[in-house]
């Protein structure tokens, strides 16, 4: 086994190798196969037909990426064990093993409170205990409790390879190329100082040109006003389904891994939540919307129609949020059309927010290296292009409405 090597065919890099017992172990589990099951886009498809990739895309995609920066910094002269690069491997292969249906579309409706990082990190935990331990490095990398910081930052930072991997790969599959970035060249520039990431000094315009796209990304693709409209319409399907089940309706069981979510689940996480969980995933909820399309409630039928035939809610963003006068005309205007009552107009015009950051100062920084050896947060760096405008969040306001 310890010689053995694979080679799996990705349409964006071209070849990526796996060649560790423990990576192909990681791999052939269950739980890493379900991400086969989930799309990375959850209801984007709609707007962007061709974003059909799954989570499992994904991940060897950042785990491939991950294979170049270890290299890249080892060529450097940054010391790196076979333990510690396996460890980080498996690391980014399970960063997103959490994830549930429909990704972040149903995140805190199915699990409520419960972010998807959370339940990585309880799969992990999980897998390691079968493992007896192998998994335990990974870990520490992982939940950032290990000295070499920086490997903890190739997994999850401002400038990791799982943004680097996610906008590559939704840009190619979406075909909107303001998402394309030097993800080479940008790895290219990676460097340690003070056992932390930095970026050498002449890589900072293609952390802008990162920067930039991933902010057009998320206004033109993931919070497109048709995706937005799309998955608000998801969501209220499954806030109707345990409306009904709150009120004593049984007709509404699938006999699939939904139920139950549905039915028993009480709120707390344990062991059999897990493997319950790790049985869920989109193609439960896609079967459950079509089996949901004939049900006699008017308003959940109504909803799984719409959705399913592409008659998504009309929606409007803005700026500033929506005058009273307006949002009652609509409602008045739904409760006249699908002749209902104002207990259950939220279903057919329903207001939310998106908001859309650039680059969280609070957060991780992208720090850039000098030649003179000093290291400031790219956000300080004196350049027009992003000084103005790299951290401010953007926030809009929607309204959408069935019609």
């Amino acid at each position: 086994m310890a010689n053995k090597r694979k080679i799996i065919n990705d349409p964006v890099y071209g070849f990526i190798t796996i060649n560790h017992p423990l990576l192909f172990h990681i791999i052939a589990h269950p739980y890493y196969q379900r991400l086969r099951r989930i799309h990375q886009m959850a209801l984007a498809y709609l707007v962007y037909p061709g974003a059909v990739h799954t989570r499992l895309h994904h991940s060897l995609g950042a785990y491939h990426l991950m294979c170049l920066a270890v290299n890249e910094l080892k060529d450097k002269g940054i010391n790196i064990s076979e333990e510690e690069e396996v460890a980080v491997k498996a690391a980014i292969l399970l960063h997103d093993i959490g994830h549930g249906a429909f990704s972040h579309a149903l995140e805190n409706h199915i699990l409520q409170n419960v972010h998807h990082e959370t339940l990585s990190l309880q799969i992990m935990h999980k897998m390691n205990k079968e493992l007896n331990g192998q998994l335990d490095l990974a870990i520490a990398i992982f939940t950032n409790q290990y000295p070499k910081k920086f490997l903890y930052q190739l997994v999850s930072s401002q400038l990791d390879v799982d943004r680097m991997d996610y906008l590559t790969r939704d840009s190619f599959f979406t075909g909107v190329s303001e998402g394309v970035i030097g993800y080479d060249r940008i790895i290219k520039m990676l460097t340690v100082s003070n056992e932390e990431l930095v970026v050498e000094e002449k890589g900072i315009y293609s952390i802008e040109k990162f920067l930039v796209a991933r902010r057009q990304m998320y206004w033109q693709v993931y919070l497109h006003k048709t995706v937005v409209a799309a998955e608000a319409m998801l969501v209220n399907i499954l806030k109707r389904v345990k409306e009904l089940i709150n009120n004593g309706n049984e007709s509404l069981k699938t006999f699939g891994a939904i139920d139950y979510f549905l039915y028993q689940y009480k709120g707390v996480l344990n062991d059999e939540v897990l493997n319950k969980f790790c049985e869920l995933d989109d193609i439960d909820f896609s079967f459950a919307i079509k089996r949901w399309s004939n049900h006699e409630d008017f308003v959940l039928k109504t909803l799984c129609k719409s959705l399913l035939n592409r008659r998504l809610y009309k929606i409007q963003l803005q700026y500033n949020p929506f005058d009273i006068s307006e949002i009652k005309k609509l409602q008045q205007s739904a409760m006249q059309r699908f002749g209902v009552d104002e207990s259950l107009i939220q279903y057919f015009v329903h207001t939310g927010t998106a908001i859309n950051t650039m680059y969280k100062t609070e957060d991780e920084k992208i720090n850039i290296l000098f030649k003179d050896g000093i290291v400031k947060d790219i956000s300080t760096i004196d350049n027009p292009l992003i000084h103005q405008t790299i951290s401010a969040p953007i926030k809009k306001f929607y309204i959408c409405s069935l019609e």
